[in-house]
């Protein structure tokens, strides 16, 4: 069972949030969140909230244990740039960006097993093959 989960419109420069989603690819969720929790990087926090919001859905909405909830993926897409400017000398401009990041993660986690009886199947009886009316006809153009 996969869930998703998206924070959009962050202010962190995606390639600084990449830096960070890459240390946490492929962890258990309890490790992930250690890591996350000792790094010094603003990123970190917030890849740590949409993190723990993932498991919240993954808990409340799927029932899926917690312990057994993996990162499948977690990728850093570009939001929009805003454009500033600073003044420059002789009048001119210089531009400064300041980028936005979405934040998509996806974790894996076994369902829980539906017991199901196993129904078992009926073979269906077949009819007798009519046979084919071809000998009359057969006689009748001879005659």
């Amino acid at each position: 069972m996969e869930v998703k989960s998206s924070t959009k419109f962050i202010r962190v420069s995606p390639q600084k949030a990449r830096d960070v989603a890459r240390e946490i690819q492929g962890l258990p969720v309890s490790s992930a969140l250690d890591i996350l929790n000792f790094t010094p990087k603003k990123a970190a926090t917030l890849i740590g909230k949409t993190l723990k919001t993932a498991i919240a859905d993954a808990e409340n909405n799927y029932s899926l244990d917690t312990n057994s909830l993996v990162i499948k993926e977690a990728v850093i897409g570009a939001g929009p740039t805003l454009r500033r400017f600073s003044p420059r000398a002789k009048g001119s401009a210089g531009p400064i960006l300041k980028r936005s990041s979405h934040i998509y993660i996806t974790l894996v986690g076994s369902a829980p097993e539906k017991k199901t009886k196993a129904i078992p199947k009926v073979a269906k009886k077949k009819s007798p093959a009519t046979p084919v009316a071809d000998a009359p006809a057969a006689e009748e153009a001879q005659a």
